[in-house]
């Protein structure tokens, strides 16, 4: 941090700016002008909380993501069928057993073990060849979007979670001041929260995993000399099916978490799919931290893109791609 601000201390300086300017419009009465110009007080910060939370599950699905397709370098078109494959796995274990909880763990597993399979049969047998591995996954992921509309129909199913994550919870944000004096406080639904918690506990495991651990250490310098890695003896086949049994269950676990915010229908794949590959783009190719921005950014510039101007708010996703792209093409926390 010190460094950057030494490097570009007028880019601090707006940073800071910036910032101190956002946390007066969360926390301070509005005036009326900016009422006026902006709306309601209480449509902006759910606009912005709905940005963030959303950015936390993007981040749940394009983490798995990341692993496979920025970390390892295997072009997985089929990340977004795992997605809702784990939804609807995760959909029909806590439907039967009456457990949210069950239903999340089996979904990690189940989509897991695909996820071995796949990187087993199709990726070991193609390593290295990144247009066969597209076409191949393409094919895998529209056989499976059929197999799943086949049993599970065209119905658009929700998740019920726990009792205790259900309702709403005061934020100390204050809306308005009625004319008695009293304050009118913000209230946010609790399970959205509950997301962004995970999202981020996830994220900070992740990073943990990949750079403090000697698995870690191992998955990097696969990645970076496999030859290498298997002179010294290690079994550079088992990391890389363990690396992959991780990115597929974070899949599966995303699409319960989903599934249970918004709902589970055919068509999610694919949504989410885009938002991973936009996220990892944006974020840089094998950067946790920048998947985790990439996906704060994509959810915020969507929830304000349909708050304030609807009619060109998809057009704003793909914007900020155009844009990093052409500034880095590396992505922002992506190595050259």
């Amino acid at each position: 941090m010190r460094s950057f601000v030494e490097r570009h201390t007028f880019w601090a300086i707006v940073i800071l700016l910036a910032a101190v300017l956002f946390l007066w419009m969360i926390f301070a009465v509005w005036p009326e002008w900016l009422i006026d110009t902006l709306g309601r007080k209480k449509t902006f910060v759910n606009t912005l909380l709905n940005g963030v939370t959303l950015g936390g599950l993007y981040f749940l699905v394009a983490s798995g993501f990341t692993l496979i397709f920025g970390l390892m370098r295997n072009v997985n078109l089929a990340h977004g069928s795992m997605y809702l494959l784990g939804a609807y796995i995760g959909y029909e274990v806590a439907d039967r057993t009456g457990s949210w909880f069950f239903g999340l763990a089996i979904a990690f597993i189940a989509v897991a073990i695909s996820g071995i399979l796949l990187q087993y049969l199709v990726f070991r047998r193609m390593a290295g060849d990144d247009l066969r591995q597209t076409l191949v996954t393409i094919g895998i992921s529209i056989i499976a979007a059929d197999a799943m509309l086949a049993i599970w129909t065209g119905t658009t199913y929700q998740f019920s979670p726990p009792d205790w994550l259900f309702g709403a919870a005061d934020l100390p944000i204050i809306s308005v001041i009625r004319s008695s004096g009293d304050a009118v406080y913000i209230k946010y639904p609790i399970y959205r929260l509950a997301v962004l918690l995970v999202a981020v506990a996830v994220g900070v495991a992740l990073w943990v995993f990949l750079n403090r651990t000697r698995i870690g250490m191992m998955i990097r310098a696969g990645v970076n000399d496999r030859d290498m890695l298997a002179a010294s003896g290690v079994n550079v086949q088992m990391v890389f099916v363990l690396v992959f049994a991780i990115g597929a269950g974070l899949a599966g676990f995303a699409g319960v978490i989903g599934g249970t915010a918004l709902s589970v229908a055919p068509g999610e794949d694919i949504r989410y799919l885009l938002a991973s590959l936009v996220v990892v783009i944006v974020g840089g190719l094998g950067s946790i931290t920048g998947a985790a921005i990439g996906a704060l950014i994509i959810g915020l510039a969507e929830q304000f893109g349909l708050a304030y101007f609807p009619t060109y708010g998809v057009v704003l996703t793909f914007l900020i791609m155009v844009v990093v792209l052409a500034v880095r093409p590396q992505g922002l926390m992506g190595g050259r």
